[in-house]
């Protein structure tokens, strides 16, 4: 939970000061925001399988982070879209752990309509 608080105070706080980002930047942005992404809905996904560990999920955050800048800045570098990597890796990963969550709020689902059925004698 506390990640996507974090989540949202970070976009609250952004909207409020009107930050301005230079376009040269923008991608280097883009591809850090999606990393973000991809952690908070990865720790979203091991929060509800009982498996979140803050050192991991800082970590990541902040690892998968920085790697998805510096390769748009490598790839800025030798004029190629490495950025690209980056976005596909990180867009499957979100759509595979959203998947997971819907299953997973499924799955509970069901179990606490089993839990209320009450069997008739």
């Amino acid at each position: 939970m506390f990640p996507l608080i974090g989540l949202i105070a970070g976009l609250l706080i952004g909207l409020l000061l009107n930050i301005d980002i230079p376009s040269a930047y923008s991608s280097y942005v883009a591809v850090g925001i999606l990393a973000a992404i991809d952690s908070v809905v990865g720790a979203i996904t091991a929060n509800l399988k009982n498996k979140f560990d803050t050192r991991m999920f800082v970590t990541g955050f902040l690892g998968n982070s920085a790697i998805a800048v510096l390769l748009a800045a490598l790839g800025d570098q030798l004029d190629l879209q490495l950025s690209l990597a980056a976005i596909f890796a990180f867009g499957n990963r979100i759509f595979v752990n959203s998947s997971t969550i819907r299953r997973l709020l499924i799955e509970r689902l069901d179990q606490k309509r089993a839990a209320r059925k009450v069997p008739t004698p």
